[in-house]
């Protein structure tokens, strides 16, 4: 039997407008398809003029520029909507999706669909079994004592995955793939028994425990950020907080 990182897999990333999942948006997207480890991928990109200021600090990580997204990119309503349909359908397929700091980039989806097309997407996986592998949720679980960032260029060379291009989507997605197959095999004696479906259930309550491990972290530290403790879709602010 495939063990589930040497079998299918899909991932997704976007580049943002900045790191607030609330107020940012997507300005590109990813989605990277792999039948079986060492298989051709299939990509699907998207472009996206987000309708405000792109801010010269997102510009400068990822290179796309507000002129360069006005000529070249697209209405985000449909574009959203359309990366929506196509998690669904990996979804569907029974495709294990790979989402490195999932609760940024499905969270950031989600708002973009509430703004745009007055959706969710929750909505639109609410008859498919999501599946979510989140590469920094496993490391930092698996190998919890390892001292360093966990960012994903961090954790490539951690595991000798390659990414060239990085904050590329696309580059940035394909990394990510390869990166839960690195992970699998390296802990394999302690992940070949899991499915990937339940490994999606403990990632919630890893998570959750990290998240509540850094915000005592933050406290002790007099740092007034709180960590959201959901995975991997934080839910929607209230009106009245927002």
């Amino acid at each position: 039997m495939t063990r589930w990182y040497e079998g299918p897999l899909a991932a997704f990333d976007t580049e943002t407008t900045g790191v607030d999942v609330e107020g940012d948006r997507i300005v590109s997207a990813a989605l990277v398809v792999q039948d079986v480890a060492g298989a051709r991928p299939r990509v699907t990109r998207w472009l996206i003029d987000p309708g405000v200021p792109v801010p010269p600090a997102a510009t400068e990580i990822h290179g796309l520029t507000d002129d360069f997204l006005h000529r070249n990119g697209r209405w985000p309503a449909p574009a959203v909507e359309e990366m929506a349909r196509a998690l669904a359908e990996q979804c569907a397929a029974g495709r294990p999706l790979v989402v490195m700091n999932a609760p940024f980039d499905l969270t950031l989806l989600d708002r973009e669909l509430r703004r745009h097309r007055a959706s969710s997407l929750g909505r639109h996986l609410e008859n498919v079994p999501l599946c979510v592998l989140d590469p920094r949720v496993l490391d930092k679980h698996l190998d919890r004592y390892r001292k360093g960032r966990r960012t994903l260029t961090d954790l490539c060379v951690q595991y000798g995955v390659e990414l060239e291009g990085a904050h590329d989507a696309a580059a940035d997605a394909l990394a990510s793939l390869e990166l839960v197959r690195a992970v699998g095999r390296r802990f394999a004696s302690r992940m070949e028994r899991l499915s990937a479906a339940e490994l999606h259930a403990l990632q919630a309550v890893w998570h959750a425990a990290q998240a509540r491990g850094l915000q005592a972290w933050f406290s002790r530290n007099g740092t007034e950020e709180s960590v959201d403790p959901a995975w991997p879709l934080r839910p929607e602010v209230p009106a009245a907080a927002a």
